[in-house]
């Protein structure tokens, strides 16, 4: 997957405006404007696009992470320059809270499933020899068991029938 995709999902999954994703960039002490959001979230094919790199989208879920569990003075996170799926996961996980089972549960919904022992190799050091890379398949599923928790479908209203017979 790729970042201004990641970024975007994000958005949708917490019904995310501009003016609060400018915020949730300002608690990661980062400065943007609604332009360069408006880039990033375009799709790839409109020429404003604008690529969102690494560094942007981890600023960006840290600045998450202080927006659902508060600001810590004393330990501000410091951005990687380099994201994986593993790490992205991982600052989701911490953001939102979630325990192991949670997430377990979460990409049920999404019809993954996965065991503790397979999800906590994605959390695991990478130098670590039970250490494994989270896939985009991993990723994309667990984002869309947050949109199926959090932006649940509304049910289609009801058909009722207004006419005559059903007879050919």
């Amino acid at each position: 997957m790729n970042n201004n995709d990641i970024l975007r999902r994000i958005r949708y999954i917490f019904d995310l405006s501009d003016g609060k994703m400018i915020g949730i960039f300002g608690l990661a002490e980062y400065e943007v404007t609604r332009e360069q959001i408006s880039d990033w979230l375009k799709k790839e094919d409109d020429p404003a696009f604008q690529k969102c790199n690494d560094l942007v989208l981890a600023i960006f879920l840290n600045g998450l992470i202080c927006d659902k569990r508060g600001k810590k003075d004393e330990l501000r996170m410091k951005p990687e320059k380099r994201l994986t799926n593993n790490i992205i996961l991982r600052k989701l996980k911490i953001a939102l809270n979630l325990k192991d089972d949670d997430i377990i549960d979460l990409l049920s919904m999404a019809q993954l499933p996965l065991g503790k022992s397979e999800l906590s190799a994605f959390f695991r050091k990478a130098e670590h020899k039970h250490y494994r890379p989270c896939k985009d398949q991993i990723l994309r599923n667990f984002l869309k068991s947050l949109q199926l928790r959090h932006r649940p479908a509304k049910p289609a209203p009801e058909f009722q029938w207004q006419g005559g017979t059903t007879d050919l």
